[in-house]
């Protein structure tokens, strides 16, 4: 059983963050993701898309922001449980709390975030009749380890960055990389496009643009897909294959959450914001975009202000008998837990006699 002082469920922005500011207070974090890699939407649906609001950046690419909040939170150790959904909490005698995780893998801390922005994601799936018989048998959703894919061929779905992005890396992985898109416009970064271009010029990606799958075949495993032009002449072809990766982007759901007994509105967790962001269930915070209140911005500033907020409440569950001054980075600076010590120069006065 994992143990931790704050176990986080979200490992998008603002649940990153919460690391942050819970090191500050010397509290240990663990966070749980459904996804294969921190950083929410920004690193699965939009990684180079730029965002103009987050303060002292004019202009950051949302894969960068994660890489920077990675940066940020490095010294303070924090536990990962990727590729793993929060399925059911527990509540203890003592108060505290037993999350365990759709692998059967349990987390018990004193008190519980959930950063889960619009909830947890779950795959946009195309309308193919036979699609469930494969899944895990050839057709994949996400790409957790590039290197089940090498000297394989594979036909990736999509328009979007994570196709495009895919796509390119795959090029020199697989021995075979298709990329099929329902339009002529990829709607990914240009940059990505003008490289996967390319690739299909040089005879590294096939594109069929204009064009989507709509059959798969195979007998215990997928064999081939079925590619059919949208265009006026209709034709189709028959691509043998190993692999068929639709990524049509995530759709926001907030699954098992939703039965933990937490007061919901409008598919959103109801918080007390005008203390510190705790839900009906104490000890059971909600932070970020999947939190409501009268008010509410679904930003990540908000949520970046959510969790200092909350984590000073925090620290009084944890530690009940102990008083906490807050002191600004600039005066106490930054200790990590990995024995690092970021502060300020001590300006030495000299005095005159």
């Amino acid at each position: 059983m994992i143990k931790t002082d704050i176990l986080i469920i979200g490992a998008g922005p603002t649940g990153l963050f919460t690391v942050f500011e819970a090191g500050l207070l010397k509290l240990k974090c663990h966070l749980i993701d459904a996804l294969a890699q921190p950083g929410g939407q920004c690193s699965e649906i939009y990684p180079k898309k730029p965002i103009y609001d987050i303060p002292a950046y004019p202009e950051i690419l949302a894969g960068d922001l994660v890489d920077k909040l990675m940066e940020q939170i490095k010294p303070f150790e924090p536990g990962f449980t990727l590729g793993e959904r929060a399925e059911t909490l527990e509540k203890q005698e003592d108060g505290s709390f037993i999350v365990t995780t759709t692998k059967g893998t349990q987390h018990h801390a004193p008190v519980v975030v959930i950063a889960g922005g619009l909830g947890s994601f779950e795959p946009r799936k195309p309308m193919i009749p036979n699609i469930g018989l494969f899944e895990s048998k050839g057709v994949e959703y996400m790409i957790k380890d590039p290197e089940q894919f090498r000297n394989k061929k594979v036909v990736i779905s999509g328009g979007g960055d994570s196709a495009l992005d895919w796509a390119i890396f795959l090029a020199d992985v697989a021995s075979e990389v298709s990329l099929v898109h329902r339009r002529n416009e990829f709607r990914g970064a240009l940059d990505s496009v003008e490289k996967a271009r390319e690739l299909a010029k040089l005879g590294k990606i096939q594109l069929y643009t204009e064009a989507e799958v709509k059959e798969i075949h195979g007998k215990d495993d997928l064999h081939a897909v079925v590619i059919k032009y949208n265009d006026e002449t209709k034709e189709q072809t028959y691509v043998e294959t190993d692999f068929f990766i639709p990524l049509f982007g995530l759709s926001p759901k907030l699954g098992p959450i939703g039965s933990w007994g937490l007061e919901i509105e409008k598919n959103a967790i109801k918080v007390n914001n005008a203390k510190d962001y705790q839900t009906n269930i104490p000890g059971v915070f909600a932070i970020g975009d999947v939190n409501t209140y009268p008010g509410k911005l679904k930003l990540i500033l908000s949520g970046f202000h959510e969790a200092a907020v909350m984590c000073q409440f925090a620290y009084q569950i944890i530690n009940p008998d102990k008083r906490y001054v807050m002191k600004y980075t600039t005066v106490g600076g930054v200790e990590g837990f990995d024995g690092s010590k970021k502060e300020a120069k001590k300006e030495v006065v000299q005095s005159i006699n």
